[in-house]
């Protein structure tokens, strides 16, 4: 107990710095998904289906370049009449990253194997300067 006490600020200092390695491991885990880089190679090369599960409003107001339009409530009715080829890759796009993800689970779900969600969203696209067309 005396040792905890005569060196209390060199055992903080060592919780303070295992947080601090640990901190990249938990931020990659709330930001999971494919990255932008990752999803332009699949675009390119795998001819990959972009949709944007923002709504209406959302979508117009910016959405990555040839993505589809199906708000989140409505993806389970209309994906497949919009993606018939369910080999094709799918990236699922949104503002940030979280509808997309939970909207991964419904593509699963209707047989979309190779469905991605894009990681940190279309905030993470254009901040990897890639483009963006408003409609």
């Amino acid at each position: 107990m005396s040792f905890i006490v005569n060196n209390w600020m060199l055992i903080s200092i060592a919780l303070v710095s295992g947080g601090l390695l640990l901190w990249p491991v938990v931020q990659g885990a709330a930001t999971a998904g494919l990255s932008p880089a990752a999803a332009v190679q699949l675009i390119n090369r795998e001819k990959a289906v972009v949709v944007d599960v923002c709504e209406t409003h959302e979508f117009s107001a910016g959405h990555v370049t040839g993505a589809k339009s199906i708000p989140l409530g409505e993806l389970e009715a209309k994906l497949g009449s919009a993606v018939k080829n369910k080999t094709l890759p799918l990236i699922l796009v949104c503002q940030s990253g979280a509808r997309s993800g939970r909207a991964l689970a419904i593509a699963k779900k209707l047989g979309y194997e190779q469905a991605q969600s894009l990681g940190g969203g279309l905030a993470a696209w254009k901040a990897a300067n890639l483009p963006v067309e408003k409609s």
